[in-house]
């Protein structure tokens, strides 16, 4: 077996989309000085493509911080300094190849994927990690195990023993996402949490190709101290951090906080034929998740307390719920923007971006269970709007926009309520457990039915909206109109599926055999009634 094996620089392991919706595995490299030929990523899942373009843009900002788009030294130091220099990268329209093949030349002995002192993304000396076999190292497998498959598209021994390349991947995956531990063999630390990305809420910037989409997230610091900073990429440490569960400073640099080391990991390679067929794992670096703005790609939550000042912590994203309800969170004037929006929106305001310059925001979440210890689910989304809508000019817009998201969740909570009361109405027993976990359920989904009705026309509706054209409160007018429509559309089917039985309807008593206890007809027409009645106060100029 060989000590040094596999040259992630120039062995294809990068899955990428091509124009044709083909897919290709290509290079460190390649991916780089080549990625306006590519769609996109492609990996095995939408988190594994999270990871590696992490991965990727800690390259480019290592390099174009401390050369030009020539190649000739020039560090950045100040705001318009790095502004110009990332215009001149857009203007360019590709990655300049010598400035980045010099830069990886110069630390290649770095890049194998096997290597007696350096193993990439790995601790060479690990060796009281808790061990796993390649089925685990593999995301997309560890994710389905909780589902029952219809079709098995891969082997037991493709399952068990994975490529290089196959396992270059899972390895930047794994770091960034994996599941909280178990205990280790040895120490008295505690179980590790899950990884970085696992408690973030992950949003990036997608461009036409895979060259924008990098250069859209590559948010250079608009402190001059941190600027300042020099990018410091986990494979330039000389000394791999090899100790359990260690709590670090938030790093300045972009380039040490992209390739935060998260877990230790030693990948275990099979004796018998080229392939990983195992890993072992301890907990790695973590820091506050409090006030860790220094990340630039996740939403925020902000919560205070009384005479305490205002915290901020990444937002995750919410299984199922679609990204445009998230949208009060990113525009909210008085909350946090996910670093890699400001950056657009300030390349947009200085006029480096146009206008009229379209913004797709990406989101990729994950679930885990309740004790965080596999992965449930895996989900994406995404939403296209305007540049402009995000300037301080367009401050109106934005407004209105989150007060249309606020509108829907109303409207939402109206149509679970009208679908509780038709259910009571046809007889439904309120008092039995079974009777109110099916009420409970049927809410649920009749809120989950108005969110997908009203989801592409919202969609729409955003992504049509332009600041420099439109007059607010007509846009918001017709949004409106529309809404109310779906809405009352849902509202009346529903009517209709309860039938004879709710027409007539049925008094229910709440509370009872105690004081409180009380008795309300319930019936299809009061119902509906109250139903528009509470649209009329949600969409009040709105045409029905």
């Amino acid at each position: 077996m060989k000590e040094i094996e596999f040259d992630l620089l120039t062995e294809p392991w990068i899955r990428v989309r091509l124009k044709d919706n083909t897919v290709q595995e290509v290079s460190l490299i390649e991916a780089l000085v080549s990625a306006k030929d590519y769609v996109d990523l492609a990996g095995e899942m939408p988190t594994q493509d999270a990871a590696v373009l992490r991965l990727l843009l800690a390259v480019l900002f290592t390099v174009f911080s401390r050369v030009n788009v020539e190649g000739e030294p020039e560090p950045l130091e100040k705001r318009g300094q790095a502004l110009r220099r990332w215009s001149e990268l857009w203007q360019l329209g590709h990655f300049p190849a010598e400035p980045i093949r010099d830069y990886l030349e110069q630390w290649k002995d770095r890049f194998w994927l096997f290597h007696p002192t350096h193993p990439f993304w790995q601790v060479p000396t690990l060796c009281n990690g808790i061990a796993f076999g390649g089925k685990k190292l593999n995301g997309e497998r560890a994710e389905s195990g909780n589902k029952t498959p219809l079709f098995q598209n891969v082997s037991k021994t493709e399952c068990e023993v994975l490529s290089y390349a196959q396992a270059a991947r899972w390895l930047i995956y794994q770091n960034g996402y994996d599941e909280r531990g178990g205990r280790p063999k040895a120490g008295n630390k505690p179980r590790h949490g899950v990884g970085w990305l696992g408690q973030i809420g992950f949003v990036a910037v997608k461009g036409k190709n895979l060259y924008e989409t990098l250069l859209r997230n590559m948010a250079f610091p608009t402190e001059q101290d941190a600027l300042r900073e020099e990018q410091q990429p986990c494979w330039e440490r000389e000394q791999v951090r090899a100790e359990q569960s260690v709590k670090i400073v938030m790093p300045k640099n972009q380039a040490e906080l992209l390739t935060l080391q998260s877990r230790r990991i030693l990948l275990k390679r099979s004796e018998t034929v080229p392939g990983v067929v195992g890993y072992e794992v301890l907990g790695g670096d973590y820091w506050d998740s409090e006030n860790a703005f220094g990340e630039q790609m996740t939403l925020w939550s902000r919560t205070s307390k009384k005479n305490e000042k205002m915290t901020y912590k990444p937002q995750q994203h919410e299984a199922g719920k679609q990204l445009w309800r998230e949208i009060p969170s990113m525009l909210d004037p008085e909350g946090r923007k996910p670093g890699v929006l400001t950056w657009n929106q300030q390349l947009q305001s200085l006029r480096i971006l146009s206008r009229k310059e379209q913004i797709v925001l990406n989101m990729v979440g994950i679930r885990y269970d309740n004790q965080e210890a596999s992965v449930k689910d895996v989900y994406t989304d995404q939403l296209a709007m305007q540049l402009a809508v995000l300037d301080e000019l367009s401050r109106p817009w934005t407004v209105r926009i989150n007060q249309e998201v606020e509108n829907c969740e109303d409207t939402a909570e109206s149509i679970g309520v009208l679908c509780k009361e038709l259910k009571l109405a046809g007889g439904l027993d309120y008092n039995q457990v079974k009777g109110f976990k099916e009420l409970q359920k049927v809410t649920e989904d009749a809120r989950a039915q108005f969110y997908f009705a009203v989801d592409q026309p919202f969609r729409q509706w955003l992504q049509e909206i332009d600041p420099e054209q439109d007059d607010p409160d007509e846009a918001v007018l017709r949004w409106q109109a529309q809404a109310r429509s779906i809405a009352e559309k849902l509202g009346k089917q529903m009517v209709m599926e309860a039938g004879n039985a709710a027409l007539k309807g049925h008094r229910v008593v709440m509370d009872k055999n105690k004081k409180t206890e009380c008795s309300t007809l319930y019936t299809s027409p009061k119902a509906y009634n109250t139903f528009r009645s509470k649209l009329w106060d949600i969409y009040p100029k709105a045409e029905p």
